[in-house]
């Protein structure tokens, strides 16, 4: 997904109202979201769902991996023998 450009990828809503299935098929193309403004603020953004899941797999991803470094921080890791030895008898059963 890529940044919004300020000149094309905000409109008002009313125009997205009106021009919908065009600004959806302009997202699609372009990869980058689309903002829409109410009364002259920021009031939305529009993705493509390819671009939604995307984000939504990054932010898990990132949301792991800042569990996992709780984890080290606070004592909790195990070896790589050790993880390797008990995934080994939970899946021998």
């Amino acid at each position: 997904m890529g940044r919004p450009k300020f000149d094309t990828d905000i409109r008002p809503v009313s125009e997205f109202r009106a021009n919908a299935a065009e600004l959806i098929e302009h997202l699609r193309e372009s990869g980058r979201p689309l903002i829409l403004t109410q009364r002259g603020h920021s009031a939305a953004v529009v993705l493509d769902v390819a671009a939604y899941e995307q984000m939504i797999e990054e932010i898990e991803l990132l949301r792991e991996v800042r569990e996992s470094e709780k984890q080290l921080t606070a004592g909790k890791a195990i070896s790589n023998r050790d993880a390797k030895a008990e995934l080994r008898r939970r899946f021998s059963r």
